[in-house]
């Protein structure tokens, strides 16, 4: 099966300053992949890539099996996107907004749009010169949703919901996957991503230089695992693991604390042979594996 979005060697240059460099990116059908990265890292320059809202400096790419540049227009009928730059029509209600897009569409949304408008509790008949930050975000997530579209992108979606309707959203995100859709989701709100996201891609500077799983994040960054044994261990069994730093030895040598750079795998192991009571982890906070990768001193990956 054709990826739902696939590029290779995607690069966008404004003048000598870099938006996007050597992106190769791939979202398989039906999962939620997370973009995640601070101001100014190239999330928003890929998504209007691939919209074809900017044309390449290098690089090709291909959305729902279309290539990005010459199918452009078939393949905005098949996504829902939601711009993170929001632009509305402030003398048009909620309603005659929606009912443009879904003229423009040639879809009868009526039903989805109800739907929707109710479920994140948007009066649709108020003009949007009225609304609030967050009920103008709920005009455009109407918008992107409502014609049941097979690929989402969707750039800062939750900018001004309020935690309820924020968790809502995560709610509908859920239920898109559990169709088969797509969700392609640029953030650098990171409780958002670590929701929903199966796959998060990590950018810097214009570069990807990590993707992973959050489980799979998790594994790479330090943890702390707390080991109570029935009886006196050795902690140079543990010291002699790789990653593992043997913190503290306590309670006569039956307690002990362990530090671990990566997976976890090889401990749980070695603590199975040797009668443990119980085993505690305090497991990596994912904000501080996500802002570890945006620190000066980490380097865009060669190739990424």
């Amino acid at each position: 099966m054709a990826a739902a979005i696939e590029t290779t060697g995607l690069t966008k240059y404004y003048g000598d300053t870099p938006g996007i460099v050597d992106l190769d990116l791939r979202v398989e059908v039906g999962e939620i992949y997370g973009f995640i990265g601070p101001n100014g890292a190239g999330k928003t320059t890929t998504i209007r890539l691939l919209l074809n809202f900017l044309y390449p400096t290098r690089g090709s790419g291909s959305v729902l099996g279309m290539d990005m540049v010459g199918d452009s227009l078939a393949i905005r009928r098949r996504v829902g996107y939601l711009p993170g730059d929001l632009a509305l029509y402030p003398s048009m209600t909620g309603r005659e907004f929606l009912l443009f897009f879904s003229k423009l569409r040639g879809i009868d949304t009526a039903a989805n749009t109800r739907r929707l408008a109710e479920r994140f509790d948007l009066d649709l008949d108020r003009r949007i010169k009225e609304y609030s930050k967050g009920n103008r975000q709920k005009v455009g997530v109407v918008n992107a949703f409502m014609h049941e579209p097979e690929l989402l992108v969707l750039d800062e979606p939750t900018a001004g919901l309020d935690p309820l309707m924020q968790q809502e959203f995560g709610e509908l995100l859920t239920e898109v996957r559990g169709e088969g859709r797509t969700v392609f989701l640029s953030s650098h709100y990171l409780p958002e991503v670590e929701r929903v996201a199966d796959r998060v891609g990590i950018v810097r500077q214009g570069h990807l230089i990590d993707v992973d799983t959050l489980a799979g994040f998790r594994s790479k960054v330090q943890s702390n695992l707390s080991i109570k044994f029935a009886s006196q261990v050795d902690p140079a069994r543990f010291a002699a693991i790789e990653g593992v730093t043997v913190i503290d030895v306590l309670d006569g040598g039956t307690l002990l604390r362990l530090s671990i750079a990566g997976s976890q795998n090889e401990v749980i192991k070695a603590t199975a042979t040797l009668d443990p009571v119980t085993v505690t982890s305090e497991e990596a906070d994912l904000d501080e594996v996500f802002l570890s990768y945006y620190g000066p001193d980490t380097q865009p990956a060669s190739g990424s």
